[in-house]
């Protein structure tokens, strides 16, 4: 049981690396975007291209994924997710499903149906060992302090940088914003591309930690999803408490009886949903 719940916490820097993008974009738009998961997906594929062209580790690529999704991230919100903003919380959600359907059919017709992973080296297979029953692999380690770091560098940016200002004033009063001459819908693409930054390097480590296919992608919407409710829309180091309460529920559960590994998270999920909706850190709105 001791290792059941390390090997959770370990799993939960993932969760949280997958949920960071997704914390950001709905702090600073208070938008859901549905296509977040086939993100990760396409991040990983991404990666894919890039070892197969250059022989490198997924590991060092993962730098050119990040700033490539980046990329994607801006052009898709200044072309197409702005133009759905200000009638609703529909729309958004709309848009972002078709975007959704459209990534996984485009990867599927690209790369097949066939599941692919990626393979960085030694560092998979090495592990730390703490007395006789508990194993801490040097990949998960490696995982979640790389969430940690992200969450910090982005902690660090929303309270230290004018970029940051300007995210929290948009997510407070956009219409304010706009009048004391910030040009929101720049502001808005800029959030989009800093959390797919955060998608891309969580789309290599997913790559390399499990196999993907083109249809992973809503799966993995559901844990990142549930990881942010968890802890509190819109806190990032809620974020982190949430994927760590899921990844240890997940692995408890699985301790206890295979079939109970991700049953074991819903049902942590839907308990904080009934007790406490506004998540572990987040707070009560009027």
């Amino acid at each position: 049981m001791v290792d059941a719940v390390v090997q959770g916490i370990l799993l939960g820097g993932l969760y949280a690396l997958l949920a960071a993008g997704l914390t950001l974009v709905f702090g600073v738009m208070k938008v859901v975007n549905l296509a977040h998961g086939d993100f990760i997906v396409m991040a990983g594929y991404l990666t894919l291209v890039l070892v197969g062209a250059t022989d490198l580790n997924p590991l060092l690529v993962a730098p050119v994924v990040a700033v490539l999704m980046g990329a994607v991230g801006y052009g898709l919100q200044r072309g197409v997710i702005n133009l759905s903003l200000g009638g609703g919380i529909v729309p958004p959600l709309i848009v972002t499903f078709g975007l959704s359907i459209i990534i996984q059919n485009a990867l599927q017709e690209i790369f097949s149906a066939d599941t692919q992973g990626l393979d960085a080296g030694p560092i998979e297979l090495s592990s730390i060992r703490l007395g006789d029953v508990v194993t801490i692999g040097w990949f998960p380690l490696l995982t979640l302090l790389v969430a940690v770091l992200v969450l910090l560098g982005l902690h660090g940016m929303l309270s230290k940088t004018s970029l940051g200002r300007a995210f929290r004033a948009v997510s407070d009063d956009p219409e304010a914003a706009r009048m004391m001459g910030v040009q929101t819908k720049h502001v808005f693409s800029i959030a989009t591309a800093v959390a797919m930054v955060v998608v891309g390097i969580g789309g290599v480590m997913l790559g390399i930690r499990t196999q993907f296919d083109a249809s992973l992608g809503p799966a993995r919407l559901i844990f990142a999803f549930e990881a942010v409710i968890i802890g509190g829309m819109g806190s990032l180091w809620g974020t982190l408490a949430g994927g760590v309460v899921l990844g240890v529920a997940q692995n408890v559960g699985a301790h206890l009886s295979p079939g109970w590994s991700e049953l074991g998270g819903h049902l942590v999920f839907l308990a904080v949903l009934a007790y406490r909706p506004q998540g572990l850190f987040g707070q009560v709105t009027s």
